[in-house]
């Protein structure tokens, strides 16, 4: 429902939280998408949403079904990359929040100019239109900044490996340690850590208000694509939907390196939430870098094929195979130049106290929510593509 009839709100000092105009580029993303509905469905901001492609969001776009919000989102086509618009609307705006990334591993070590150029040339413009027009920014980076941790350097029986000073990430302490230049996995995070350092002296220089989100593996419905039916036939999503692929096509889901890398999962409800809170909260938020995930939802990549297994086979009546998994090598999945982190633990001290905000929703239900939204959404197309032609005489 709108909040169009809605009570004043208010924010988390008690204050009235005013409209705002939020220029949110790369709107029509997973991430974006699901901020849409949030201030589409229960705040009275605007967005101006900016994409190339308006797929996920095409729902809050249609003006014949009479929506409440219709008048307070818009929809401008245009790639940050080329555009001479986006000054405007940046300056129309109150708030800018940027989304736009090449974010998957794969192509890190296949596209590692596309993958720099995205994550900070293309950014650029958007730090400096902020600075210059004195807007508020909101800049989505990444939990891959941090690189590897300080525990994985320690021989694998060394008393202190599981301390949590060696493996916990911390926003303002925890040191970024990537691999060597030759492993062209770091282009992201390195590009994503340099955007971070410049808009942090943006606010030291020149007065930028910011917030730096650093997400930990957001997941649930809409979450990137699935090879073949809504994405290039030869791309490799992540993780959830490298499995989810896998699952539906009743394939064993493949373990890079035996699965051993231990992650965190959050459900992207719950992580929206966190951004709501930013928004909103600006006297809280601003000159912050936030961790955004759930570290009481950690597994093993191993351990996350297992649950997703038995979870695809409930909400799918159909049975799991005999062999689930298959090991692979980093090299033969990603290619030459793969490196990996071990561990990425979030420490949540800053955006709790800062925000209150604690993430809600268990692994097990999280992977239900998103499992069940991706049978639903396409195993019927799944079945059709696979479906072999009727022989002919």
């Amino acid at each position: 429902m709108a909040a169009s009839g809605a009570a004043v709100r208010l924010d988390l000092d008690g204050r009235p939280i005013q409209p705002l105009t939020i220029c949110m580029i790369g709107a029509g993303g997973f991430i974006g998408s699901h901020l849409c509905e949030k201030l589409m469905f229960e705040t009275q901001h605007s967005v101006l949403a900016v994409d190339v492609y308006d797929d996920k969001i095409r729902h809050l776009l249609e003006p014949e079904n009479g929506h409440p919000w219709s008048s307070r989102i818009q929809f401008h086509r245009l790639n940050i990359k080329h555009d001479s618009r986006l000054e405007g609307l940046i300056k129309m705006s109150d708030l800018v929040i940027n989304l736009a990334a090449i974010c998957t591993p794969a192509d890190y070590n296949t596209r590692p100019l596309d993958t720099i150029y995205s994550n900070f040339i293309d950014a650029l413009p958007v730090v400096k239109y902020c600075s210059e027009s004195n807007k508020r920014l909101i800049h989505f980076s990444t939990c891959e900044v941090y690189g590897k941790t300080i525990g994985c350097f320690l021989p694998k029986d060394h008393p202190l490996k599981n301390e949590p000073e060696f493996y916990m990430l911390k926003e303002n302490e925890t040191p970024c340690i990537f691999g060597s230049i030759d492993k062209q996995r770091w282009s992201y995070a390195c590009a994503k850590q340099l955007i971070e350092r410049l808009i942090y002296a943006e606010g030291a220089e020149n007065g930028l208000q910011f917030s730096i989100v650093r997400p930990f593996n957001w997941i649930g419905p809409r979450m990137d694509f699935i090879p073949g039916i809504d994405g290039p036939s030869e791309g490799v999503p992540r993780v959830l939907a490298c499995f989810s692929n896998n699952l539906l096509r009743h394939e064993p889901l493949k373990l890079v390196d035996g699965g051993l890398s231990q992650r965190t999962f959050v459900y992207i409800k719950d992580a929206i939430e966190a951004v709501h809170l930013m928004i909103e909260n600006p006297e809280r938020a601003n000159g912050h870098i936030f961790n955004v995930g759930n570290p009481n939802n950690e597994v093993t990549v191993r351990q996350l094929a297992e649950m997703m297994t038995k979870i695809y086979a409930k909400v799918s009546g159909e049975p799991s195979l005999e062999v689930p998994t298959v090991d692979v090598t980093s090299q033969e999945f990603y290619g030459e130049g793969y490196d990996d982190s071990d561990k990425r633990i979030p420490d949540m001290t800053i955006i709790n106290e800062q925000l209150g905000w604690n993430p809600k929703t268990s692994l097990w239900d999280l992977l239900e929510s998103t499992l069940t939204y991706q049978h639903k959404t396409y195993a019927e197309a799944i079945k059709r593509a696979t479906a072999k032609p009727a022989a002919t005489s």
